[in-house]
């Protein structure tokens, strides 16, 4: 469990102080998961436009003279212990201004890169978060949207949906290929949300940039509910500080950025921020129902059983995802061209149907996937000849069935030779590639050094801001071995009851749902069923949207499952329906053994047992 959200954690030797099958966990488990100009209000930005242009002097010259770079010489620590003194905490911020053209629109939009100051709901302040808003002018005369973009982890700064997903500029990767790595360039972004709304990427304490400020502690942000609230707060003070409170409001979180956004959503509706909409991207909205997450975080030298009570959810949930990828590399019983989307039919219906048939593999294959396969006996996997007899209704080959029902993590048994990737299944290495040896995932080797590369290069120049006395944290490993899960009285985040309660705060709040067929951190399968609970709600009718595309946890990086996106975002924010969104009585019903969506899951167990 190396990295996160991106998702995965780091080893749970770590994390648990020992145990003998502890590092055969942490190879294999994710514990996830899967940001109007004169933002930052800088006297430093206010005295570079002091000299105001003649008519006579072109745009561009207009244009730099408005740019206001900015050396900030704070030195910020993502240590846990370590807090910014309060005589030190600034908001100045860098302003730089910039043109973005798509086809036949022009947007001349503003970056502004800085630091904002989160007081609690007492006036005191917390943190002093770093952040990149991107900006544009209104053409109608009416307020733009704001859309509040973080990843998740926990752990993770927002860099890589900067530099990937809706930015004016991002890293072109040949996802899923590995052609020409790790030298991605930084290009212009035609799938840009510029147009549609202004959007400012969060770097929670402990990563970025961010520090808490004294008396607390980076830290005391570690965990989920203590998260929630200094986000919120920065949130808040962003709307204040830049006058945004008529600004149709958005948040858009990915991996673990997406229970942080139900859990987000109800903190600012109960703080009176009104949202519009929440965009979830990648979901693991209850950890329960992904029990590798659950036995990774919560067991230590023996295995925690709650954490298995929805053990053949999770094998059922992981199905589609892994068979859309043994699609991918043409592991099907017949050799014909599926159409994603009716396999993805197809393969729920499987695993729905076989859901009785599953059961006795269950916890076998949960402790597969983590490396401890034999830890509570002698392991239970479906026999040569049930496998080709599921062969014709899966529509997957003998192969590829053998790869999801092994004692060995799927990984690496479905194309032998071969490890795939975790975020992105499509992405593959041979196992003899040595770039595996110190990181596992070959989706996660895709991004890592290109990312970290490309914002060392644009801070200082697209940007205009440069820390020489601090060291940017794309991911801060050491978070989650502190993070405390726990949430609503539970060991680990049920967010659904969040989400429930901020529709019932809010019935107009819009949710839109974004799925990568190919992602095997948050599959799908797993993310319908989760808000199929919803249904549980006599009368609920929520604002609600699912969508599919081709891709991993990043879905963006797919180029084209990027403009389809942008497309169904457009007609989101404008709340039009996504062509072929499913809705909320469109998904799958939830399994039976879930909770209803008021009531989180091991709470609804106990009081049936």
């Amino acid at each position: 469990m190396k990295k996160r959200d991106r998702s995965g954690a780091p080893s749970l030797e770590r994390r648990h102080g020992g145990g003998l099958w502890l590092g055969a966990i942490a190879a294999a488990a994710l514990a996830l998961a899967g940001c109007g100009g004169g933002d930052g209000g800088s006297p430093v930005a206010a005295s570079a436009n002091a000299q105001q242009p003649t008519a006579a002097q072109s745009a561009v010259e207009q244009q730099a003279m408005a740019d206001a770079p900015f050396v900030d010489q704070i030195a910020y620590s993502t240590n846990a212990g370590d807090s910014l003194d309060p005589t030190q905490v600034t908001e100045k911020a860098a302003v730089m201004h910039h043109v973005w053209t798509s086809g036949n629109t022009t947007i001349h939009y503003t970056t502004t890169t800085g630091h904002l100051t989160a007081f609690d709901l007492g006036g005191k302040p917390e943190a002093t978060m770093s952040y990149v808003a991107y900006t544009a002018p209104s053409k109608d005369g009416t307020a733009r949207p704001v859309t509040f973009f973080y990843n998740g982890g926990p752990g993770s700064s927002s860099i890589w949906l900067r530099l990937g997903s809706f930015a004016p500029t991002r890293v072109a990767t040949p996802d899923p290929l590995m052609t020409n790595w790790p030298n991605f360039p930084l290009v212009d972004n035609a799938q840009s949300l510029i147009d549609t709304t202004d959007m400012v990427f969060i770097d929670p304490p402990g990563t970025g940039l961010s520090e808490a400020i004294a008396p607390n502690t980076n830290q005391k942000f570690w965990g989920s509910d203590p998260d929630v609230n200094v986000m919120r707060d920065f949130i808040r003070r962003y709307i204040a500080a830049n006058n945004r409170s008529n600004s149709p409001l958005y948040l858009y979180g990915e991996s673990y950025g997406t229970p942080r956004t139900d859990m987000l959503a109800l903190a600012l509706e109960s703080a009176g921020v009104h949202l519009t909409g929440i965009m979830l991207q990648s979901s693991i909205l209850n950890y329960f129902a992904d029990a590798i997450e659950a036995v990774a975080i919560l067991s230590g030298n023996t295995i925690d059983m709650n954490a298995l009570k929805l053990d053949t959810d999770t094998l059922s949930g992981y199905y589609p995802g892994y068979a859309a990828v043994a699609a991918y590399f043409n592991q099907l019983s017949l050799p014909v061209q599926v159409d994603p989307a009716l396999f993805a039919f197809q393969s729920e219906l499987f695993a729905t149907t076989h859901y009785r048939d599953f059961r006795k593999y269950a916890q076998s294959w949960v402790l597969s996937q983590l490396g401890v396969p034999t830890f509570l006996g002698t392991p239970v996997f479906p026999s040569a000849p049930t496998l080709a007899s599921w062969t014709w209704s899966s529509g997957l080959s003998f192969q590829a069935l053998n790869g999801y029902f092994n004692i060995n993590p799927f990984n690496n048994e479905l194309l032998p030779g071969t490890t795939i990737g975790r975020y992105d299944g499509r992405v593959s290495l041979p196992d003899s590639d040595p770039r595996l040896q110190a990181d596992g995932d070959p989706s996660d080797i895709l991004i890592s050094q290109p990312f970290t590369t490309a914002l060392a290069t644009q801070m200082p120049t697209y940007l205009g801001y440069t820390a020489p006395n601090a060291t940017y944290m794309p991911l801060n490993d050491n978070i989650i071995n502190v993070w405390d899960f726990s949430h609503d009285g539970q060991p680990l985040p049920d967010t659904i009851p969040d989400l429930l309660a901020a529709i019932e705060l809010n019935p107009q709040l819009q949710v839109l749902a974004l799925n990568g067929y190919h992602d095997l951190a948050t599959p799908f399968f797993n993310t319908e069923k989760q808000l199929a609970r919803l249904q549980t709600v006599q009368g609920l009718n929520p604002n609600l949207q699912v969508t599919l595309y081709p891709g991993g946890h990043m879905i963006y990086l797919d180029d084209n499952a990027r403009p389809k996106m942008k497309s169904d975002l457009r007609d989101f924010y404008a709340a039009q329906p996504a062509p072929g969104a499913l809705g909320l009585w469109m998904l799958p019903p939830p399994w039976r053994d879930e909770s209803p969506a008021g009531t989180p899951t091991l709470a609804a167990q106990s009081s049936t047992q």
